[in-house]
Order: C-alpha cells, then structure tokens, then sequence
C-alpha cells in the first residue's frame, strides 16, 4: 500500500545521482515537489548530480535549473524552461533531444522489461547517430562518445533489420518517478478528473517499477480506500509508493498557463467535466497576413480527415474552419492525446475545449507513427534547400522537437506555414495585395540549417505531400526538389523572392501561378472553403 507523506519528507526521498523519470506537459507536473527538491538542494546542496527525462516541455522544471543540480537532461523540448536552456546553451549541463513520441514508447517497452525502442521516427535528423545523436552541445557529445565505446549510446543507428534502417533508443535505469494527478485513494489508486491532459501517468509508474525504482505522486486530495471509481483510475495501486497531497491546490494550473491566470472553472471546458459554449475562442481572424498563410493552408484540407494543428501560427486554422462553417466535417487531433472538439490556442495548446476523448499521450504517439494523420499543419520556423526543417536550434537558442519529429513523419500531407522571413518584418493586405512595407532580417529558406528535425528528401520518397506555404509565395517539395509552385499579387519575384533566399528554387515552365486572389479579400469569395472542400468530394 501506497504511503502518504508530506512535502518535506518528499523532498528528503531524493538521492544524489537519481535519475528522474517525469510525465509532464507545459504546466501539468507535480510542481511543489519540485519546489521542495530545489529549496532542499539550495540549503543542503543535495541532492546534486541527477539525471532528468520529460518527454513534453515541463515548465516548472526551471526549478531543477542550478549547476550541480543536475548531472543530464534528456527531453524533447527545453524552450518552456529558458533557465534549463540556458544552462544547455552554455555547456553547463550536458543535454540531449529524443522525439516525443519516441520516449514514450521507449517507456513502455521499458515497463515490460526491455531496455528500450526501435523507430523510423528521427532517421536523417540531428537525432541520428550518423549525425549528431540528440546532443546540443559539447559536453553532450563527449559523453555520448564514451557511452558509444561502451555500446551503450542513447540513439544508435541501426542500417539493417529486415532489411530496412531503424534509429534504436535506450533507456535508462530510473530510480525516481514523478507524476501528477488529481485524486489518490488511501491505497494508492490515482484518478486525473481535473486534468486537461491524458498523460503517460500509468507508462512512466511502470517504466520506473520495472527499474526498481520508487513512484511518487502530487495529488489535489486525498479519498477513502476503495472510495474511487474504478473505470476512472489511471494508474493502479501496484504502481504507486508514496502519495503526496498539494499543500496549495488552489494554485494548481494547467495547459501552458502560468500560475493565477485562471480559476479551475475554465478549466471544466477542457478536462470534459463540462460542455461549454465556444464563445469568442473561435473569433475571425482579422484580415492579414496571417490570415491569408491559415486560408491557404486550410484549403489543402477535406471533409473527413483528422488533422493536427501544431503550436503557433497553425492554431489559427480552427477559427479559420469555424468561420467558414466547416469544423464539423473534419476530426481535430493534439498530440497530447486529445481528440475531437476545438483545439486551445497559446496557452491552452494541447488543450481542446469540449473535447470528445482523451488518451494516453504514448498511445496516441503510437497511432500518429503507425496509422498517421491525413493532414498536418506547422510552423515553418527554418527550411534548407531541399525542404527539410529546423525546429530545434535557431539564433543559437535551444528550442526542442516535441511531437513535430513523431508527427511530420507519419502524416499523408504536411503543411509548413509562416512568414518568408523573420525579425522586424512589416507588411499588410491592402486592395487584395500583399504590401511589404519593411522586410524581416532573417532569412527562413537557408542553403543549410544547423539542425534538422524533419527529413524532407524521406517523406519525399515515402510519397508525402509536402507544402511550405508563407505570406508571399507557396513551394512544393516533389522528387526533384523545392518548386516555386504559388506566388501572392503585388510580390515582385526577383526582390521579395529570390533575393530574400540563400538558394534558388525550382521555378516550372510558365512562372509560378498566382495564390488564389479570393483569399486576399475581407469575405471569401466564389463559396468559400467549404465549396473548395465539397469539390473534392464530388
């Protein structure tokens, strides 16, 4: 039987050079454990030296962010603990990326006694072996040189089985694990009502147990023995060693959202307690830019598909489908697990008000890689001359790769959306024109990107479609490379285009045609995207 413990007592349970095994997501982490390691460790100095693994970002990890705090980090996105990163950036903590998905499953395996996960999911990225294993900087690579001297390497890279390449991930031997959830029972049953995520609570218990190592849980409160609805338990009283009720549960918050900005009643509309009206969530976009990039992009959709939005400018596209009264005919996907009604921007990324189902994140990785989206939408951060993409390293900052390595892989149709450059760019839509009134400092299409997190010569081959869709112009990647396929009215080729690329696209017979002129205008002329999507379907 589970034990229940305080705080400070969680705290203690902490060991110099345990490795820490989380289920996270933006805000959703047992946050006041954390607090409670890191004051025990800025008074004592312990515990120092432990090795930290989240899958999704984890914002209140900054609190692990202090040297000797801290032997590895291993993740897949760092840009939600800039302290972390920081310390990354400036090789004070060796650090390595793994696709989210591909840890997930790399747990699961681990549950059941493997030492970890073979997968397409990374080949030709920077999470390679051949390339650069995952390591974000000096002090990754040298460690990850040694453990390759013992066979022992995170990723490896494995050219032949069955006669078909595979990137092999490795585990680790977890002494600690750390989870959240709503309600503990006094035996030690976990349920996770007040979650707006379905983690990979009951993966990360069983990858640790499978370790021999200990599972610790934050809860809001704390239910009689045998009291909890037994469908409703997400992870067992097998799984769990010590429960740990929140001193401050009215300061829990979830998504992405920092601490205060709002009460739990928000968030009924999003963990499916409640069914909530939409209100102005899905508002119209007001007629820029941005909103030409989202109409495009919705127009490579149809009715039926499940589509997955990724973070940032791609959110937009449900208020682009709402306006135009079409939401219904398509299923909306997160990759937090989420499935079905309307997906949160910004903060509530991963998040979907009125959401139809919610799944283990490991599960719903394992569909993505096996099954795939009909169609994808992402941000275009940086893309090197045959198409494939950087998400992970930009202006030397570290960001990470998330689910967009799991994601991009798997989908029939993926779309890269934003702006043609980058810094100080101005412009607006006036007369059904774009106007650039001042261009942005940096350049997106590069002759070669630092990193790569998506390989576009091997979706290519596998046959994807692939659009990388900006402001000013569309680019098509086929088999022989990156075609100037689109072009925006009022954009002069040679000055807004090429000049602002380190390298000349394929330009077909005839020019590029121009993007559609009806999208460029307040109202969506000629019926709109839904006869657009009803065409299709004829």
């Amino acid at each position: 039987m589970a034990k229940v413990i305080t705080m400070a007592k969680a705290a203690e349970l902490f060991a110099d050079g345990d490795i820490i095994l989380s289920a996270s997501f933006g805000m959703e982490w047992p946050d006041e454990i954390g607090q409670a390691i890191e004051k025990r460790f800025l008074e004592t100095g312990h515990p120092r030296d432990m090795v930290h693994l989240h899958a999704a970002g984890c914002i209140p990890a900054d609190c692990f962010a202090h040297e000797g705090m801290l032997k590895w980090d291993i993740s897949s996105h760092e840009s939600t603990t800039p302290k972390m990163a920081k310390l990354i950036e400036e090789d004070k903590l060796p650090g390595w990326y793994m696709p989210l998905g591909t840890m997930l499953q790399m747990w699961r395996e681990q549950g059941r006694g493997m030492p970890g996960a073979m997968s397409k999911v990374g080949l030709g990225t920077f999470m390679d072996e051949r390339v650069d294993a995952g390591c974000l900087n000096p002090s990754a690579k040298k460690i990850t040189e040694e453990l390759t001297a013992q066979n022992k390497q995170f990723i490896k890279y494995i050219p032949d089985f069955d006669g078909e390449e595979y990137l092999y991930y490795r585990g680790l031997p977890y002494t600690k694990g750390l989870i959240r959830a709503t309600t503990a029972d006094e035996n030690g049953n976990v349920t996770a009502e007040n979650e707006v995520y379905n983690l990979e609570l009951s993966t990360v218990a069983r990858a640790v147990k499978a370790n021999g190592g200990k599972v610790i849980v934050q809860v809001e409160r704390l239910a009689k023995a045998g009291s909890l609805d037994p469908k409703l338990v997400k992870v067992a009283r097998n799984l769990i060693d010590y429960i740990v009720v929140a001193e401050h549960p009215e300061n829990i918050v979830h998504g992405l959202w920092p601490h205060g900005k709002q009460n739990i009643n928000y968030w009924y509309g999003l963990n499916g307690r409640i069914k909530v009206p939409i209100g102005d969530s899905l508002k119209p976009m007001p007629l820029d830019p941005k909103k030409v990039m989202v109409r495009r992009a919705c127009m490579e959709a149809q009715a039926g598909w499940m589509c997955n939005f990724g973070i940032g400018l791609p959110t937009f596209c449900g208020s682009v489908m709402a306006e135009e009264g079409v939401m219904d005919e398509i299923t909306m996907i997160s990759e937090s697990g989420s499935v079905g009604g309307v997906p949160g921007g910004g903060p509530d990324f991963g998040c979907h008000w009125n959401v139809e189902a919610s799944v283990d994140q490991g599960e719903h990785f394992d569909w993505f890689d096996g099954t795939g989206l009909d169609f994808g939408v992402f941000g275009l951060s940086e893309a090197q001359e045959d198409g494939s993409i950087n998400t992970s390293f930009l202006n030397g900052i570290t960001l990470g790769v998330g689910g967009f390595a799991n994601i991009t892989a798997g989908a029939n149709t993926a779309l890269f959306i934003g702006t043609f450059t980058a810094k100080g760019l101005e412009e607006t839509i006036e007369d059904g024109k774009l106007v650039i009134k001042q261009e942005g400092k940096l350049k997106k299409f590069v002759k070669k990107c630092l990193q790569l997190t998506f390989d576009a010569n091997l979706a290519a081959k596998n046959g994807k479609k692939l659009l990388y869709i900006t402001e000013r112009c569309v680019f098509e990647r086929t088999l022989e490379g990156m075609v100037l396929i689109e072009i925006a009215p009022g954009v002069d080729l040679q000055k807004d285009i090429l000049d602002q690329m380190e390298f000349a696209p394929i330009i077909p017979a005839g020019g590029p045609r121009l993007m559609p002129a009806e999208i460029f205008q307040p109202v969506w002329g000629n019926g709109g995207l839904k006869a657009i999507w009803d065409a299709k379907v004829k």
